[in-house]
């Protein structure tokens, strides 16, 4: 028999909040069964879920992490899924590379602003 899940073994397993997983389930990114009431994860949801958490981490937006799910296919393997992934990871670091940047400017800025400012104290009390 197939390992299943419920809501909270999943919610504990990845630690993040039952809610989390509803709100992926209303997004369309999780299937899961139903056994009266109570929902019934696969394996594939659990690999579904650590996917998406994945993606967060790393800054993909959700729709992101859609797409890469998606393009997974048993039948001819992970190879588009993976090259897709590749490309989304070097755009995410150049993404990244730009805010480091822009921080460093602000940085400097910041350094010039404080400058002007001791040296506009230092005129006020001499």
């Amino acid at each position: 028999m197939a390992t299943t899940y419920s809501i909270s073994d999943l919610a504990r397993e990845l630690d993040i909040t039952t809610r989390a997983i509803r709100f992926y389930e209303e997004q369309g990114m999780l299937a899961p069964e139903r056994r009266g009431q109570e929902r019934v994860y696969s394996a594939k949801d659990k690999v579904t879920l650590k996917l998406i958490l994945r993606g967060k981490r790393i800054g993909f937006s959700l729709a992101e992490c859609r797409e890469l799910i998606e393009l997974y296919d048993p039948e001819t393997g992970s190879r588009k899924q993976l090259e897709t992934f590749m490309g989304k990871i070097a755009e995410r670091r150049l993404q990244l590379e730009q805010q480091l940047l822009d921080i460093q400017q602000m940085q400097l800025e910041l350094d010039t602003a404080e400058e002007r400012c001791l040296a506009a104290l230092a005129e006020t009390q001499a």
